[in-house]
């Protein structure tokens, strides 16, 4: 559904000549009318933001990097004020959108990450935290993630349970985060630690980190799907992206809206590579 035909939505529901609520329901049902642009290559839903707040993001893996180009400028000509993000990324990939868009372009190379556009003014406070430094991939593009979609985020790195004194001497930074993703390979451990210290929700995420015992990532997520621990989830083995998204929903749900979301709005500074 393009923004023309919401538009017509409105002047109806404006008119009274349309129920607000059946409106409501053809927004939902926006794809069964449209909402999808047929590039050949792939089929892009341009009518994701309108259903759940969020648009599409173009995952790299596998793609070519000419059509990473053509599917981030197609987000780019979507209505509202939202970034155009790509996440697993390869080298060549992250080179071809430098040389695509050299003005504007957003990319962190150890998160495999880049986006385009306005992002939303950030609300609230996510925090990312590392269980150790070989985790850093997977919490990078948790961070990057949750910036694009609209919240602060920093991360606490390398302060797994192999030397509890580390989690706890920032304690009280990881009790005034919003929502916090907590990764970590090995024995998984550190989320149950962290959900001990703090009342926000902690979303865990398994990393494909540790030793052949630990199954290229199975290890921690049995451990965290067992967490003892209250208020943890657990997202798929190196799954930073849908640990971010998750998180962000969370914080936009229970942060006030900011005072402004003009452009310029400052907004915390990106972790580059």
């Amino acid at each position: 559904m393009d923004r023309e035909e919401v538009r017509e939505l409105l002047r109806q529901v404006s008119a009274g000549t349309r129920d607000p609520e059946e409106a409501l329901g053809r927004l939902v049902a926006g794809p069964l009318s449209g909402g999808v642009r047929d590039l050949g290559f792939a089929r892009l839903d341009t009518h994701r933001a309108l259903r759940t707040g969020d648009p599409e993001v173009v995952y790299g893996e596998g793609k070519k990097p000419a059509h990473i180009v053509t599917l981030l400028e197609e987000l780019l000509r979507q209505p509202g004020r939202r970034s155009a993000l790509a996440t697993r990324l390869s080298d060549e990939a992250l080179d071809t959108l430098a040389a695509a868009f050299p003005d504007g372009l957003r990319t962190d190379r150890e998160a495999r990450c880049a986006a385009l556009g306005e992002p939303p003014a950030p609300r609230g406070r996510v925090l990312v935290v590392t269980a150790g430094t070989t985790d850093e991939p997977v919490a990078r593009e948790a961070a990057f993630v949750a910036r694009e979609f609209g919240c602060g985020a920093e991360l606490v790195r390398d302060v797994g349970v192999a030397g509890i004194h580390r989690v706890l001497a920032v304690r009280d930074r990881l009790d005034a985060a919003d929502c916090l993703i907590v990764v970590a390979g090995m024995d998984g451990a550190l989320p149950s630690v962290v959900s001990g210290l703090v009342s926000a929700p902690v979303v865990a995420v398994p990393t494909s980190v540790g030793y052949g015992s630990s199954f290229g990532g199975v290890a921690p997520l049995l451990t965290m799907l067992n967490s003892c621990g209250p208020g943890v989830v657990v997202c798929n083995i190196d799954n930073g992206f849908g640990a971010a998204v998750a998180a962000a929903r969370m914080v936009r749900r229970t942060t006030a809206a900011p005072a402004s979301s003009a452009p310029g709005t400052p907004r915390p500074e990106p972790v580059v590579s």
